[in-house]
């Protein structure tokens, strides 16, 4: 369960919505003036006389996670309640920022420190309610980076009753991501442009080998080719993992998109045959430019991790009144039962396939951002068939 699911679980019946903790302290300097925007406690009708953040149950939940801060205020400039989490991410008791939250924003990294001031002086306004990202400075240098939401608790449909603050560490996330990014960028340039240097070399020696150097020369012209390939895979793996906003869906040609890829793939894979059974639905789906790189891994996986001297690959659509399916058959040795699910897991590959193992992962990330679907299922008399289940667009 979530920070905020469990909130929610605390606080039963009463309404919530993301607020900026300016809500509750204005000002563009003075972030401990109050607003006024909810009436004195004694006033509000239905309220109970015990905060959450008074509450002992709510306080011994939360004073055991790790990673996390956590603060309630029902009184403009003080702090009913600031968890035990709180100094480990900001490097400051939280008894030092009860009375003195402009503390908080003193600890800010420079570089942040105006943008996140923004964003709770846009909460203040109902110009934003999103979270935010900031990096915080402890007293000894130590740099961590947050994630801050703030939940506004109501009496009924109105009244302000509570803020609550949830600041969680994201640092080692954020380290990842930055060792992703440096991967993607050896990957994509060094090894992509060294990989293009190598192609040229070997495409001007086709006029001076033999017959029998000819079959070498070709296997190396498939593999430099599969290595470009690849960094392309490892580039949208990367911006699919590491993207800090919600993949967008749009509305995007099926036919388009799959007859590109099948024609990019038989031209990749001369030695198989790829069969398109029936007209290819001129249909709009839920999905991204992305979608090329779903049909393209699953054609790939049908071609390479197939035994026989000649792969065959075969295309064919459904359309229902919400949805589309397309399924991609191979006559190649199929997929134990056993391992139909867990082969979308990042790493999973067959023994000796030249793939990487993230393809998979990589198609089946993507269709779950478009709310698709994508399972394994037999193919008859052998081979595997991948059904990719896509939402019409509206």
């Amino acid at each position: 369960m979530t920070v905020e699911e469990r909130i929610n679980t605390e606080k039963l019946e009463t309404g919530v919505n993301r607020l900026g903790v300016a809500d509750y302290y204005s000002g563009p300097l003075e972030i401990g003036c109050a607003t006024g925007i909810y009436p004195a406690r004694d006033e509000r009708p239905g309220m109970s006389n015990v905060s959450l953040g008074q509450r002992r149950d709510f306080r011994g939940l939360f004073d055991q996670l790790d990673g996390v801060a956590l603060w309630t205020v029902t009184e403009p400039g003080e702090f009913d309640y600031i968890s035990a989490g709180f100094e480990g991410i900001w490097g400051i008791p939280p008894e030092d920022v009860e009375d003195d939250i402009t503390r908080l924003i003193d600890a800010i990294h420079p570089e942040d420190r105006e943008r996140v001031r923004a964003n709770i002086e846009a909460s203040a306004q109902g110009l934003r309610d999103e979270a935010y990202e900031g990096r915080v400075v402890q007293p000894d240098g130590t740099v961590r980076w947050v994630l801050t939401r703030q939940v506004l608790l109501r009496d009924g449909d109105v009244e302000v009753s509570e803020v609550v603050g949830i600041c969680t560490d994201m640092t080692e996330q954020k380290r990842r991501e930055q060792e992703l990014e440096l991967l993607n960028r050896i990957v994509r340039h060094d090894i992509r442009n060294d990989m293009a240097v190598v192609l040229g070399w070997a495409e001007m020696l086709a006029d001076h080998v033999d017959a029998e150097g000819s079959e070498y020369l070709e296997k190396i012209l498939t593999s430099g080719e599969h290595v470009v390939e690849l960094t392309e895979v490892a580039r949208e793996y990367v911006e699919t993992v590491v993207s800090n906003t919600e993949l967008s869906v749009e509305s995007v040609s099926l036919r388009s998109a799959l007859e590109t890829e099948l024609s990019l793939r038989e031209e990749s894979f001369p030695e198989a045959t790829f069969v398109v059974d029936g007209p290819l639905p001129d249909v709009e789906v839920a999905a991204n430019s992305m979608l090329s790189s779903v049909f393209r891994n699953l054609l790939n996986n049908a071609v390479q991790h197939n035994d026989k001297d000649t792969p065959l690959v075969e295309a064919s659509c459904v359309v229902r009144d919400d949805n589309v399916e397309i399924r991609i058959a191979d006559n190649g040795p199929g997929i134990p039962d056993g391992k139909k699910d867990i082969v979308f897991g990042k790493g999973e590959r067959g023994l000796g396939s030249p793939g990487t193992g993230i393809g998979l992962y990589l198609a089946q990330t993507l269709m779950t951002q478009y709310g698709g679907d994508i399972w394994a299922e037999d193919n008859e008399p052998t081979g595997t068939v991948f059904v990719v289940e896509l939402l019409l667009a509206d």
